[in-house]
């Protein structure tokens, strides 16, 4: 009776408290491992490919920790990329109210993964061999069953709390804080139709999704740091793999060239066309932060009352962002601005042109490089010395 009321109070390990800790941390983190390399990056947007031994270890963990099921992960998150924030996107916080993504993010993945058109649009290139057929998609709970036996079993009685915040960890953390708070809260190095944010700039406790922002930018990369101080713990995992021999990372997010202004006009060539477009993001970012410094020093040449510390915040929040993407409020708040400097205004007019330019689908590369020698020579002849820097930057991209 001894041995059996030890082995249901500490289970078959009798681990101290800093071990049970220990495992728990680890368990957790392994299922956020397996869910940002295998489920998103691998499966989802093809960005890297595994061993298949990897590969086929994160599916075993996923079913014993979550019972998910890979096709219909990979469905719905694609779903969300292709609807993002629009009618049609299946947990966007603007569409159900951050509340409800927070709280039920997992019953919204599951809702749409019930949806049999979702799964056959989205859901291709996922695995169907005998084992996810007879096995994992169709044993779902079986496998977070087997996991709470073993939790009992190791640890006693404690065990069910340990499975319980197993079970939790990846729809809190995943369906919740990623879904959730990656869409209304946190910064954003990129502007775009959707509202992704970079929640944390150390990606860590989520895998490096804290970073949803950089990855909504770039989503087929398999890197989803971007600037100097953001860490990425999943692409360190993905690049000690790598270094195994056990992954091959198949796209990373462009990095912009070095550009130094050059002292005399450098010719546009067909190259430059596709230096641009390969930075177009970083260049668009470029541009809002070039608007900002320009206003700044606007302002210093004026007297101190032109405009109060509220209102050159605000100012600069519209400048960073993407006349595009703007509510109409904002838009209006920008016009408001754009009257009251003709330079801000023509900057931002020069802006739309840009963006436009590139995301002309039936260009070919011959008319976006006259559409790019006509900006550069308009940019420059404009005589707002912002611009015309700018342009000459643009000129070093070839």
């Amino acid at each position: 009776m001894g041995h059996l009321f030890q082995l249901l109070s500490g289970g078959i390990l009798q681990w101290h408290a800093w071990q049970i800790i220990g495992y728990l941390l680890l368990s957790t983190h392994l299922s956020i491992v397996a869910v940002t390399v295998y489920l998103h990056r691998c499966q989802a947007h093809r960005a890297l490919a595994l061993h298949p031994a990897v590969a086929h270890f994160f599916r075993l963990w996923l079913w014993l920790s979550t019972g998910m099921v890979t096709r219909e992960w990979v469905a719905v998150h694609r779903k969300h990329h292709a609807y993002c924030e629009k009618a049609g996107d299946p947990h966007s916080p603007q569409l159900f109210g951050i509340r409800q993504v927070l709280l039920h993010g997992a019953e919204l993945y599951r809702d749409a993964a019930r949806v049999p058109a979702t799964l056959q649009r989205y859901g291709a290139g996922t695995p169907d061999d005998w084992i996810e057929r007879q096995v994992y998609s169709r044993y779902t709970w079986q496998g977070v069953g087997l996991l709470l036996v073993a939790d009992l079993l190791m640890f006693g009685v404690i065990g069910a709390t340990l499975w319980s915040i197993q079970m939790l960890w990846i729809p809190v953390c995943a369906a919740g804080i990623i879904n959730g708070l990656g869409h209304d809260t946190g910064y954003r190095n990129f502007d775009g139709p959707h509202a992704a944010t970079n929640i944390l700039p150390l990606g860590i406790l989520i895998g490096g999704e804290e970073l949803h922002n950089n990855h909504h930018t770039f989503p087929t990369s398999a890197r989803l740091s971007v600037r100097w101080f953001e860490f990425d713990i999943g692409w360190g995992y993905i690049r000690l793999l790598q270094a195994l021999g056990l992954a091959r990372v198949r796209a990373v997010l462009p990095k912009p060239p070095v550009v130094a202004r050059p002292a005399c006009r450098v010719p546009l060539t067909d190259k430059t066309v596709a230096g641009i477009g390969a930075g177009r993001h970083h260049i668009m970012r470029g541009f809002g932060l070039m608007m900002v410094q320009a206003l700044r020093a606007e302002l210093r040449g004026q007297s101190a009352g032109s405009m109060d510390v509220r209102a050159r915040r605000q100012a600069e929040r519209l400048l960073r962002r993407e006349p595009a993407y703007l509510s109409a409020a904002d838009k209006l708040a920008l016009a408001a601005l754009g009257e009251r400097y003709a330079w801000l205004a023509m900057g931002q007019r020069m802006r739309e042109e840009l963006r436009q330019a590139w995301e002309c689908q039936r260009a070919s590369p011959q008319e976006l490089l006259a559409c790019l020698v006509d900006w550069c020579d308009r940019a420059e002849c404009s005589g707002i010395e912002a611009l015309r820097n700018f342009s000459l930057g643009l000129h070093a991209y070839g």
